[in-house]
């Protein structure tokens, strides 16, 4: 299944990169494996997949004990500050950062490996009261600024989630806002790359929108169906 699977989204994801005019190269596809056991990982993994996104920080830490580093970890999940130490050692990539203290934890937890953690700032672009992340422009720049001075903490981008609408317009919007976010950062001075959007259901309108990392689960490894232990599937 996980091989009819990868091979259709790639085809959806290289047709959509041929239509925007963009190089399929600059857009990485992490295959989120919340819930999913070590198995699927190999799998997708022996089909090609290199970058694998968890939710959970104890998952992270378990997985990562079993695979350890020949796959991408990125951590894409709430982390609460004393789970920092998991997502630091395993994690490649940390896209859900949205305040100096958790930032701050990030750094002291890197500065103990002697390592740079790579780390993107979540933005509620939908404005959300259920979804986490920063709510406005003056606390986005703050907090770049505040990362230019952690001194093992590499920022490189954006990450944001989309309304769950069938309503195109305001999914386009969510991205199109993160986009120009990163831009404006940019022209203040820095060098974000990343834009971390794009899931199961709107990862096209991601990619015409500039995303480079798509976030995809359920299209890579199916339905969950209520699993809420990996080692159970």
């Amino acid at each position: 299944m996980i091989a009819e699977n990868l091979q259709v989204l790639k085809k959806r994801i290289t047709a959509r990169c041929f239509e925007c005019q963009r190089d399929q190269q600059e857009v990485r596809l992490i295959a989120v494996s919340k819930f999913f056991g070590t198995n699927a990982i190999i799998e997708a993994n022996r089909l090609g997949v290199t970058d694998f996104g968890e939710n959970k920080a104890q998952e992270l830490r378990d997985k990562y004990e079993i695979l350890g580093d020949k796959i991408s970890w990125h951590f894409i999940g709430n982390l609460q500050k004393n789970k920092v130490k998991y997502a630091v050692r395993a994690a490649s990539y940390i896209h859900s950062v949205d305040s100096q203290i958790l930032a701050n934890e990030i750094n002291k937890e890197a500065k103990k490996l002697n390592k740079v953690q790579n780390i993107l700032l979540e933005v509620n672009t939908s404005l959300e009261a259920t979804k986490a992340g920063l709510l406005d422009k003056t606390e986005v720049m703050k907090l770049v600024k505040h990362c230019t001075t952690l001194s093992n903490i590499n920022l490189v981008g954006l990450m944001t989630m989309a309304p769950l609408t069938d309503d195109e317009k305001i999914i386009r919007k969510s991205f199109a806002d993160l986009r120009n976010l990163k831009d404006e950062i940019n022209q203040n001075g820095f060098d974000l790359g990343e834009l971390s959007m794009g899931m199961t259901n709107d990862f096209e309108i991601a990619i015409e929108e500039g995303a480079t990392m798509l976030r995809i689960g359920s299209a890579i490894f199916g339905q969950r169906n209520n699993i809420t232990d990996w080692r159970q599937s």
